[in-house]
């Protein structure tokens, strides 16, 4: 009896909530200024000019009722001029803003507080929103607090300094999660500060961030060596696409992220990249990479050469990597052996593992940068009819042809009875599946 009125209680006092939520029309930054937002409540801009606005967006929602911000009819309001907007609460959705036709000087086109959880955003495009100062450094967005999302974004043309999307970290795993974006073209920057996708930094780098990047796209991300460098340690980045990118996804700093299910289109563009590997404890597993161009560092899949005593900035040494079921198709350099092996830079990896995967090349498969390297080479297949060179044991050579699925991609020989690890619901940490059930991924 007591644990019905209980029950009871509970729900009336949620539907009495969900009756007291308002909805807001505002027409400009200082109308959402002055408001007072609860739990279910809405905010929706009007139609009108959204130029030099610093929206300020505060409230606490709840998971079962957000406070949400969006226009009146999404895709027709455009935030320009010096624009900018700052996320700031619990449980808030931003949902169908635009960002184009303007810039500003410093700091974040959108800021997610320090003190903002459980917050998103949402089906928002911010387009060319370039100083024409390309020494300009600024962000686009920036990822601070705890369990934020960004997802079902478009995200296209950044020409200045500065990265498109960064995370940053603290004392606590963050625990976000970037996924369902586009991420358009990023033109050349001509030297560092052009990655689109950064999790953490140097200073940042031995702390964990548990970020989830998933299901995005990266095209002609070009802006530097890295499109997606990871500074910080047990992230997951599974089930994107990286189409001509002349960049490569590089696990730069940190220790134990993941990395499986990517795909990497090179279509022999000059200067593809492909999976670059740093630092210890990585899992790099069941990709696919086509077409890629780059050598050395940006080669399909390389693992660098460690400094001694290194810096948290430094080039730390790979130690107990696992490279296990990955695809390489015509790839220049298919797997990259102690990158950037110099008399400064020569600690070899160790306990490092390459098994099971499938080299489709008419080029010698494996790039020796520093021939005194250990790895453990076990079950891996070379398809060609190449002379290679002399291999190490654990590879087979074999001249056949591979099929394709309906979306023209190469199938493994084994496809048929290998079930891609991603595919199988017994998957990642257990932190992740709280992520998941919380936001109803979709």
């Amino acid at each position: 009896m007591k644990k019905n009125i209980v029950l009871g209680l509970i729900l009336f006092l949620g539907f009495n909530s969900a009756l007291s939520a308002k909805e807001y029309k505002i027409k400009s930054a200082k109308d959402l200024e002055v408001l007072h937002l609860k739990p279910g409540d809405k905010v929706i801009m009007q139609a009108g000019e959204w130029k030099d606005q610093q929206l300020v967006f505060k409230g606490t929602g709840t998971k079962n009722q957000p406070v949400t911000l969006t226009s009146a009819t999404p895709g027709s309001i455009t935030l320009s001029g010096n624009s900018t907007l700052k996320i700031d609460g619990a449980w808030l959705v931003v949902d169908g803003l635009s960002f184009a036709n303007g810039y500003i000087d410093k700091g974040d086109v959108v800021l997610f507080s320090t003190k903002s959880t459980w917050c998103r955003l949402t089906n928002t495009a911010i387009v060319e929103y370039n100083n024409p100062d390309k020494t300009a450094d600024y962000r686009w967005i920036s990822m601070n607090g705890f369990n934020n999302r960004v997802d079902h974004c478009f995200i296209k043309g950044k020409s200045h300094q500065g990265v498109t999307l960064t995370v940053w970290l603290s004392d606590k795993p963050n625990y976000h999660r970037i996924d369902h974006n586009y991420f358009g073209e990023r033109p050349e920057l001509g030297g560092n500060g052009g990655e689109t996708l950064r999790i953490g930094n140097s200073t940042w780098s031995l702390h964990d961030s548990k970020t989830i990047i998933e299901n995005n796209i990266f095209e002609h991300c070009d802006g530097e060596l890295e499109a997606v460098s990871i500074k910080s340690c047990k992230n997951i980045i599974r089930n994107n696409l990286f189409y001509e990118c002349k960049a490569t996804l590089t696990l730069r700093h940190g220790n134990n992220s993941e990395v499986y299910g990517n795909y990497f289109i090179g279509n022999n563009k000059p200067g593809t990249g492909g999976i670059r590997i740093i630092a210890e404890g990585h899992n790099v597993h069941d990709n696919y990479l086509q077409g890629i161009t780059g050598k050395s560092v940006s080669a399909a899949i390389s693992i660098m050469a460690g400094l001694p005593n290194p810096e948290l900035k430094s080039h730390w040494q790979v130690k107990n990597a696992s490279i296990i079921n990955n695809l390489i198709i015509n790839a220049t350099e298919p797997f990259s052996i102690s990158a950037g092996y110099n008399p400064g830079r020569y600690l070899p990896p160790l306990n490092t593992i390459f098994s099971k995967n499938v080299i489709v090349t008419e080029h010698e498969p494996l790039k020796w940068n520093d021939n005194k390297v250990e790895i453990e080479f076990k079950d891996n297949l070379i398809v060609g009819n190449s002379a290679f060179g002399e291999l190490p044991r654990g590879f087979a050579v074999q001249n056949i042809k591979l099929k394709k699925d309906q979306n023209g991609l190469y199938l493994r020989p084994d496809e048929l009875a290998h079930e891609p690890f991603w595919k199988t619901e017994a998957i990642g940490p257990s932190w992740e599946k709280g992520m998941t059930e919380v936001f109803k991924i979709e």
